[in-house]
């Protein structure tokens, strides 16, 4: 059986280095994918990654199981991005224009030219209603789907309380739902 995320962030903070590794390897997509979206440039998206995955070993010591543990990384992954929205005088959450790791519709047997225009056109709508989201709805939608919270989760590592929550990631569903037609 595989041990929990929080029992591997226990295990690491005993000096248990592959447990980390085992945690990283989990995490590692869906909270770059969070740090990119939130980010319009990509190197910096990497840098403040890498700052993200520091900040959680040098507080390793001092972790104990409050929440789940993707509770935590990005409680400290929001704080990172806040602090550098500060630091710029900035308070939205951007989407990134480019994202490599996006799937690319490769020729096929059953390649349709209409077909790959139309989810372009679909996902090119997707990223413009995202990104025309307010940031705390924004934050709340890349929460839920990259980290995979809960509202719970979301009011925790935000600071909002659940109902504020609820109604964020609520209005920002029905935004995106109404931009790319998917009533």
């Amino acid at each position: 059986m595989e041990a929990g995320d929080e029992q591997l962030m226990l295990a690491y903070r005993e000096g248990d280095a592959g447990a980390f590794e085992q945690l990283y390897k989990r995490h590692k997509g869906a909270l770059y994918r969070f740090v990119l979206r939130s980010i319009r440039d990509r190197a910096l998206a990497e840098e403040l990654y890498q700052e993200i995955w520091m900040k959680a070993i040098e507080a390793r010591g001092r972790y104990e199981v409050q929440a789940k543990f993707t509770t935590w990384l990005y409680t400290i992954a929001r704080n990172r991005l806040v602090d550098h929205w500060r630091k710029r005088g900035l308070t939205q959450v951007s989407l990134a224009e480019d994202e490599s790791d996006a799937a690319e519709p490769q020729a096929g047997a059953d390649y349709e030219p209409q077909r790959v225009l139309e989810a372009k056109q679909s996902l090119a709508r997707f990223r413009r209603a995202l990104e025309a989201l307010p940031a705390v709805q924004r934050e709340a939608f890349l929460l839920h789907e990259e980290a995979g919270m809960s509202v719970a989760e979301i009011a925790q590592a935000t600071g909002a309380n659940e109902d504020a929550a609820k109604s964020r990631l609520r209005y920002a569903l029905s935004k995106l739902k109404e931009a790319i037609g998917d009533d």
